[in-house]
């Protein structure tokens, strides 16, 4: 909420990530709240899981976490469709599924975190 977010066609990124089974991330920090809640629906509508990120650079940033809880619930996302709402059997099962690839890309930075098994 400091700083305009980038000027990107996020239908064609979401559009993309429902293809290749990228997950979305939610930034929870107060001042990035990224993807905007008016997103979610589309992202949902493509098939897309979520993922909710403190984007905590110390632990009292932690508390973030709410924020982004907050944004997905006013975007309608139900719980069995964000990644860190799983239990541990039910997100093994989900990564076993998609090749062992769990990619969260983040619209605030457009960083791409990729954790990937060594034979992936």
């Amino acid at each position: 909420m400091r700083r305009p977010g980038y000027d990107i066609d996020i239908e064609t990124v979401l559009r993309a990530c429902a293809r290749h089974g990228v997950a979305i991330e939610i930034n929870a920090h107060p001042w990035r709240l990224d993807l905007d809640w008016r997103w979610h629906q589309t992202a949902l509508d493509f098939g897309c899981m979520l993922s909710i990120n403190p984007d905590a650079h110390s632990i009292g940033e932690l508390d973030h976490m709410h924020w982004g809880v907050e944004m997905a619930r006013k975007g309608g996302v139900p719980a069995d469709r964000v990644l860190n709402a799983m239990s541990l059997p039910q997100l093994m099962r989900y990564l076993s599924a998609g090749g062992k690839r769990f990619l969260a890309a983040s619209f605030a930075r457009l960083e791409v975190c990729i954790y990937a098994s060594p034979d992936a």
